[in-house]
């Protein structure tokens, strides 16, 4: 991973000198009112509104006028750009922000590496144990028995689609019709309808990506094989006897091969690109993946963009976690910040701004959460529709070495959709590769 990172800072376009490079303020003033003005940068990851931040921050911003916060999100992709950089960072010491985000992905390697971050219970953070289900809190705690991380969003599962595209194709559009389209067979009737779909629309596929499509099956096949993927919870490497892993693969080869996808690789230029030019209908729709929707697609496909229930139920894919590196020179309000963006309030704002789930009970059970709409996608009742079913997602074990698995044996997956990897020999080069990246 950190060879991988060498060649990373380039991709990232952003300056390796990231981190606060104010004064230290006075170690026993307060976090609210330092001594010096004092700058903490914050560092993300994700396509269109990313973690919901920008609300959050500015009234962070406006409430602590001595501790500003410098936003930046560095890049689309976690496990091919800003993972390997970040820890490229991490390991030299200067880099990394004051607070970071860390997808699901990443956590297992970062609980290995309590030399990298601030314990935050030595801020009083430990007291906030009670916010979280147990699983989001535990997967904060690192290999030394301390807390490094709080919980940002949880994932949740549905399925995003062109209400234009699907009236062009005389598909239903009201999303409780086009949900009963596959409500009884699941993914033999999502491809059912995709053929349909391709029957009567040349320039348009029914699905984004391949591997979309596989993440979401993957997520919901981890639910009924013990709730893990690439490894199992004594982190030995299980990527070609996992059966999960095989029926994702299986499904998203057949998807392939029935040409229903755009054959682009999600998170890159040429499928952001894919939104503003109408190149697919549909895509596997976590609920932060709604923020990248409307951010990418921008505001000329307002009102065209809608959501149904995913085919063969729900499911868990993504989510994060806020950590404060131990090369911060302002910890203490680093903290306090990371305390804040993934408090109740903050989360709530998030999910409001960018469709990310809340992971604190509290947030969870706001009757506000059920109300919220999201007017890009035709003012769908997000909150109904998501509210409900965050309390039932299960946790997916995600081994130490899952970031660089999960990215040799995707870009497999790519590579056979777009013709440089052979169907035949897919499976093969999909288990060699994960092998490889695991050493």
């Amino acid at each position: 991973m950190l060879a991988v990172a060498s060649v990373m800072t380039a991709a990232l376009g952003v300056s390796a000198a990231c981190g606060s490079d104010e004064p230290a303020n006075n170690a026993g003033g307060s976090s609210s009112a330092p001594a010096e003005k004092i700058t903490l940068t914050l560092q993300t990851f994700g396509g269109g509104t990313n973690f919901g931040y920008k609300s959050a921050v500015e009234k962070w911003n406006a409430d602590h006028p001595n501790i500003q916060v410098k936003y930046n999100n560095l890049t689309d992709s976690f496990e091919n750009v800003y993972w390997p950089q970040m820890l490229q960072w991490l390991q030299s010491g200067t880099g990394a922000g004051d607070v970071v985000g860390i997808d699901e992905g990443g956590m297992g390697l970062a609980k290995a590496r309590p030399q990298f971050f601030t314990d935050l219970g030595e801020y009083g953070l430990d007291s906030r144990k009670a916010d979280f289900p147990q699983w989001k809190w535990e997967n904060g705690i690192n290999s030394d028995g301390k807390l490094f991380a709080l919980g940002t969003d949880v994932g949740g599962m549905s399925i995003c689609y062109r209400t234009d595209l699907f009236k062009k194709a005389g598909l239903p559009t009201d999303r409780e019709e086009v949900s009963k389209l596959w409500a009884s067979g699941g993914w033999e009737d999502f491809i059912k309808t995709a053929k349909d779909f391709q029957g009567k629309v040349k320039d348009a596929k029914f699905v984004d990506s391949v591997n979309t499509i596989y993440n979401v099956v993957l997520a919901q096949e981890a639910a009924k094989n013990g709730n893990v993927t690439y490894f199992d919870k004594e982190q030995q490497l299980i990527v070609d006897k996992n059966p999960a892993v095989k029926t994702a693969f299986d499904f998203a080869q057949r998807v392939s091969k029935e040409g229903l996808t755009a054959k682009l690789q999600n998170f890159t230029d040429p499928w952001n690109t894919g939104f503003v030019k109408s190149q697919f209908a549909t895509l596997g729709c976590p609920g932060w993946m709604l923020g990248v929707v409307s951010g990418t697609a921008g505001d000329k496909f307002k009102g065209k963009w809608d959501v149904a229930t995913v085919p063969g139920g729900g499911g868990n894919w993504g989510g994060s976690w806020l950590a404060v590196p131990k090369q911060s020179k302002h910890p203490k309000e680093a903290a306090e910040l990371a305390s804040f963006l993934t408090s109740p309030e903050a989360q709530l704002m998030a999910f409001k701004e960018g469709n990310n789930l809340p992971s604190t009970l509290p947030a969870q059970e706001n009757p506000e959460l059920l109300s919220v709409k999201n007017e890009y996608f035709n003012d769908a009742p997000i909150g109904e529709i998501f509210g409900p079913s965050i309390k039932a997602l299960q946790p997916i074990f995600l081994g130490e070495k899952h970031a660089q698995v999960k990215a040799a044996v995707e870009q497999v997956v790519i590579g056979m959709d777009q013709g440089a990897v052979p169907y035949g020999e897919a499976w093969t080069k999909f288990v060699e590769a994960g092998q490889k990246a695991a050493g």
